[in-house]
């Protein structure tokens, strides 16, 4: 398996292009928000509101130009449910456009009793498997994702997102001083990859003429300062 590098250099193109993209789609949004972790944040990314064709298809695409870039191999691509099926399915038809045809796997939340039953839908999960979601913050549903793929005989060998919030984990002791990208890659060894960070939202604020857009900036240069590492 080839090596994935853990940062984007601040400013790098592709991360670039894809805030560029999700802010106008609105997908990326500014006030605030309340996480999982219950901090507040000024910002949201909702994967969910890339909701038509055109949106869904571009971002399979900026999912696959990271991959290539990263140069990791994979068998299958798995989708944890419910946003990581339509993820997986994206970015599947979209290898295949470009000539890398691989399988992809869900979840169900609930298994099936009936019909085929059990928790998983679409390609066997066997080989080498890339797990692919929407936002990376506290990691849980990587975690998740890992059992259910070694419970079913595949080996999870990285794990991609649109973006990776780049937050302390919530916890004591020398887990809250890392990412969730950090504790993965280093007490899970499996290597992470995003199409962008939040250095490079950051950076995408701070060097943008729109006053509206670089007004975000110090909130959220704030934020990272209280949770960021």
């Amino acid at each position: 398996m080839k090596s994935v590098p853990t940062e984007t250099v601040a400013g790098d193109a592709l991360a670039q292009e894809f805030v560029k993209f999700a802010v106008e789609a609105g997908v990326l949004r500014f006030g605030e928000f309340k996480t999982k972790a219950a901090r507040l944040s000024p910002y949201f990314f909702d994967a969910g509101l890339f909701n038509d064709g055109a949106k869904l298809g571009r971002l399979a695409q900026f999912y696959a130009r990271r991959l290539q870039a990263c140069g990791i191999e994979f068998d299958v691509v798995f989708g944890p449910a419910y946003k990581g099926i339509t993820l997986a399915s994206a970015l599947a038809v979209e290898l295949a456009r470009l000539g890398q045809n691989v399988g992809y796997c869900y979840n169900r939340k609930e298994p099936k009793d009936h019909g085929e039953g059990g928790s998983l839908v679409g390609a066997e999960l066997s080989g080498q498997v890339l797990i692919i979601d929407d936002v990376l913050s506290a990691g849980t549903s990587v975690r998740e994702s890992v059992g259910l793929i070694e419970s079913a005989g595949g080996k999870p060998c990285g794990v991609i997102v649109a973006l990776d919030r780049q937050e302390k984990t919530i916890g004591g002791g020398a887990e809250a001083s890392r990412s969730a990208a950090q504790f993965i890659e280093q007490e899970m060894c499996l290597n992470v990859s995003a199409i962008a960070r939040l250095h490079d939202l950051l950076h995408y604020l701070q060097s943008n003429a729109d006053p509206m857009l670089s007004a975000h900036y110090a909130r959220v240069a704030g934020y990272r300062e209280s949770y960021g590492v």
